[in-house]
């Protein structure tokens, strides 16, 4: 049964003739039932809203037949945790305060306030944009939907724009969290001279299909490069979140949660390896990390943890430091 707040929403659109609210309340109403795996019901409001004439999304049960190409996009059940991640303090306060606006959603819609729903990663390559994302997912029980620019971005006039609101359509009646990564693949700067006028229209079009998003749907966007985002993209998003490269401290931290997980010793000192992996990524930490514990696998216990340490430390150097013997 469709919780109060939509049947609310579903009255007022009536009585006030605002086919606006009233499709996205129809919406709202086709997504709780898909969380609640009532297929059946969705797919049959959802096709009754088609015949109204309202530009709305087909059901979710079977994208390929119903016209959503599976290459514009894949599906992904998140299976990291939050506790996990070593993050800024800053930053997990953020991503806790919005998860528990999500959560407690009725409670804000009680008195007109809607969870905020539009967020932006910013940060280098490799400090936990993606896994974020798929973190945030998986605390709000919700699928990530991971967009592919291969299948998005086409070379035909107007057919990227197209393929976007598919894709727009296709989520909006799904309780998801939407993820850009590198999002200024899209975004990009409108005043830029470089490009054509079909790149403007695409950000155009973009933009107000992430304006038009319902709050069940979760937005997610991360960019290496902020200063190649249209200025209109920052005003869109209600969370601004930078992950920076981790700090000694962090490295330390994060050296000693992995260990403590999966109940193995490096071999060096978590602080050793903080101060000669300064500067690295999380990316670049987790590959040192999986090349050492290969080694170790593989030595059979015939080598001492501390020896193959130093050993992949010295290759780890050289290899970042390829100047330096």
């Amino acid at each position: 049964m469709a919780k109060s707040h939509l049947l609310i929403s579903l009255v007022r659109a009536g009585t006030s003739g605002d086919r606006m609210l009233f499709r996205r309340a129809v919406e709202a109403v086709i997504a709780e039932e898909r969380g609640k795996q009532h297929q059946l019901l969705a797919d049959r409001l959802a096709k009754e809203l088609n015949g109204t004439g309202l530009h709305v999304s087909p059901p979710a049960a079977e994208p390929l037949a119903l016209g959503i190409p599976q290459e514009l996009f894949y599906e992904i059940t998140p299976n990291r945790s939050l506790e996990e991640l070593v993050l800024p303090d800053a930053v997990t306060s953020i991503c806790r305060d919005l998860i528990e606006e999500h959560h407690r959603r009725d409670i804000l819609r009680s008195h007109n306030l809607e969870p905020r729903h539009r967020v932006l990663f910013i940060g280098p390559p490799g400090n936990g944009k993606t896994t974020l994302a798929e973190c945030l997912a998986r605390e709000l029980m919700v699928p990530l939907i991971v967009v592919r620019y291969e299948g998005i971005i086409g070379s035909y006039l107007g057919e990227t724009a197209s393929r976007l609101r598919k894709l727009f359509d296709f989520v909006r009646t799904r309780h998801c969290v939407l993820f850009f990564d590198e999002f200024d693949t899209l975004g990009k700067e409108r005043g830029d001279i470089h490009d054509t006028g079909e790149i403007k229209r695409v950000v155009s079009s973009l933009l107000l299909q992430i304006d038009a998003l319902p709050p069940h749907v979760v937005v997610i966007t991360a960019t290496n490069h902020s200063e190649l985002l249209d200025r209109a993209v920052w005003r869109r998003f209600q969370v601004r979140v930078e992950l920076p490269a981790p700090s000694p401290a962090q490295i330390v931290q994060y050296f000693d949660r992995v260990q403590g997980r999966l109940q193995v010793t490096i071999g060096i000192t978590s602080r050793i390896l903080a101060e000669k992996l300064n500067g690295s990524s999380y990316s670049e930490l987790e590959d040192f990390l999986g090349n050492l514990l290969r080694r170790q696998v593989l030595s059979l216990g015939q080598s001492k943890p501390e020896d193959i340490a130093k050993r992949e430390m010295k290759q780890w150097l050289a290899r970042i430091n390829p100047g330096k013997r």
